[in-house]
Formats: structure tokens, sequence, C-alpha cells
């Protein structure tokens, strides 16, 4: 921050508030001499310290980065849920783009007001973190923590509206007419995502383990937290799992976006993507908040070479990765799964952003 917090300015106020209560005069007169003497910090310090947070970086909700084959290669080839799942098979994974950083209550809100100004309707209005007021204007202090509170439906929708406020093809349809109202369930559940438009799209299952997975080496097992590895890339238990990632092991609630292995103080948040990444250089891919994807849940199947997988056709609960930081998902390593009725909200759920490459 471009301004420290004046403890002794601090300590001055809150004498003068405990001295004026037990009649303790002169002291108070004293401790109100030096409040006035040092004028660094205002009375309303949180308001200061967001104002003075936000002049101090400069974060992007959205921050996509590309993985996938290089080097002209059409694929990059890897198997899905080795080290974690008693069923593995391979997958042929094409170009794609996906946010650093879970979507934040701050792009979340303003999509969504946006959206239903333009008739998109929404199960749930989200909230700022696990703390936060359901469908409130973001804070300065919490609008970088990630939107929970929301379903399946609600983030689908979002993803195409937020598409076509950016002019790009909405994903999501039923029966060749864009999705908009996350209350008409039962079109979602039948719904088919358009993998060749370049609109925001959840990840698909094996999108998004390759990106807990990827490293600078090849990839790191699906037994460990994502980001467990050396500055190589390659696994390094040495690394702790509260080093990279915000669980029922290290917190209570959500945290600001990007910020695992970072001290924490609830009034000195840390900025936004300053934790420590995995080896795709993306954030919280272990812990924070679950994230949903795209696929519905079932055991991995066989695909033809060079076919995207993206599970069953048909299912009753759709897949989420990565654990949180609640002890309702105490599996957070980077092959865990979870699956969920789509309509089910809690706070520790959120996602995370993707996009096909054209």
């Amino acid at each position: 921050m471009k301004k420290s917090i004046c403890v002794k300015n601090i300590f001055a106020f809150f004498l003068l508030a405990f001295s004026a209560g037990f009649g303790f005069c002169e002291e108070a007169d004293y401790a109100e001499n030096e409040a006035l003497k040092t004028k660094e910090v205002s009375i309303s310090k949180n308001e200061e310290f967001g104002k003075n947070l936000e002049e101090d970086f400069s974060f992007a909700d959205l921050d996509m980065i590309e993985l996938g084959p290089k080097n002209g290669e059409m694929y990059d080839v890897y198997v899905i849920g080795d080290g974690s799942q008693s069923f593995t098979e391979k997958r042929w994974i094409t170009p794609f783009f996906i946010n650093r950083t879970e979507t934040t209550y701050d792009l979340w809100y303003s999509v969504r007001t946006t959206a239903e100004e333009k008739g998109y309707k929404f199960l749930n209005p989200g909230q700022e973190g696990s703390r936060g007021k359901r469908g409130a204007q973001p804070t300065r202090l919490g609008k970088y923590e990630p939107v929970t509170m929301i379903s399946w439906y609600d983030a689908v929708i979002w993803c195409n509206a937020f598409s076509e406020i950016y002019d790009l093809t909405p994903c999501y349809s039923f029966e060749g007419k864009i999705l908009r109202d996350a209350t008409d369930t039962t079109k979602l559940d039948l719904c088919e995502c358009d993998w060749n438009a370049d609109g925001f799209r959840l990840p698909a299952e094996e999108e998004w383990e390759y990106a807990a997975r990827k490293t600078k080496a090849g990839f790191q097992g699906g037994d460990i937290m994502s980001g467990q590895v050396d500055e190589n890339g390659k696994t390094d238990l040495s690394v702790l799992e509260d080093e990279i990632a915000w669980t029922a092991n290290n917190s209570s609630f959500t945290h600001t976006v990007g910020t695992a292995g970072t001290p924490f103080e609830t009034r000195a948040k840390p900025k936004p993507g300053s934790g420590n990444p995995n080896g795709a250089g993306i954030f919280d891919m272990s812990g924070n908040v679950l994230e949903f994807v795209w696929d519905w849940f079932g055991n991995y199947k066989s695909v033809e070479p060079g076919t995207r997988a993206t599970g069953p056709v048909a299912g009753s609960q759709r897949i989420s990765r990565g654990g949180s930081w609640s002890l309702y998902t105490p599996f957070n390593c980077a092959g865990d799964r979870y699956s969920f009725d789509p309509n089910e909200v809690y706070d520790y759920f959120g996602f995370r952003l993707a996009q096909s490459k054209k």
C-alpha cells in the first residue's frame, strides 16, 4: 500500500473511547490531542484501506491463458484420473483458454446485473465469498473473493450472458436456441455446448484436470495438491499444502482469489493473484471454492484418438473439481472428483471460465 496505517493514531482513538467510558478525563484529553496531531489515517480505517488497496495494484478479473498442444501439434495427450481414480483413460486436448483465477464476485455482479437488464433470469443472485450478503453490491474488501451461493444452472446462463455482452457467440443452447433463463432447468439439463463457439463456458472435466496437473515438466500426479511441484514442474512434496491452497486445514471461509500461501490478516488482505500458482501458472486449482465443470458424473470412458471427451450425454449430477475451504469438501487433490445436483447451492461452490481457441 502507498500509505501505512498509523498504529499510534489507532491506539489514541481506542484509548479515547475507553477513557470516556470510565471518566479518565486527563488521559482522554491526552489521547484526543495525540489523535489530532496524527492524521495519516482516517477513523474509517476499512474504507481508507480499501481505497489504498485499489490504488496499489492492477488486477484483471478476466486473465485467460492458453493451454494445450504447442509447436504446431494438434493434441496434447495425458491420462485423466492418473494417481487418483481406480479408472483412468487417455485424453486428447486441443488448444483452449482458462482463467487464471476463479470467477470473482466483482465480475459476476457486473455481468449479472447487466444481463438482467437484457432479459436474462437467474435462480440465485450470488454473494461475495462465503460471508457476503446475497445479491449485494461488491465491497472494497471482498469484491475479489470468488462468487458463491450459485447453482450450476446459474453459472451456465451467466456464461452465455457474458459472451453476448462481449459480442461473442454463446456456447449453451437447446434445440438451436440460446439459453437465457436459469429457471428453465429442464432445457438446461438437455442443453448442448457448442465447443466450436468463441464464447465463455465452463471447462470440460478433461480440460479442468489438464489445467490442474500441467507443469513445465509434463504432468504432476492427481494424488497431490495442484501446485505441489518445484520450479521445474517436478513433484515436490516439500511444498506444503497450506502454501498453495485454502482448505479446511488453514481456513474457515473463502479468501481473495489467488492468495493461497500469503499471510492472512482480516484488515490487510493480500492482493489478488499475489499467492502461489500451480505448475501452469493458475491459482486455486486446489481449495478456496469447489468449481463447476460441464460434465455429468460417470466413469471415464475411452474415446477415439483426437476426440473431445465431454462425459455422459445425460445424468443426475454434474461434476465439480478442486475441493474448497469447507469441511464438507475434504478432498482437494488435482484428481479428486465431486458430483452434485445442478440445482444445489452452497457457500463453497464457484466456477472458473474457459473458452475454446478459434
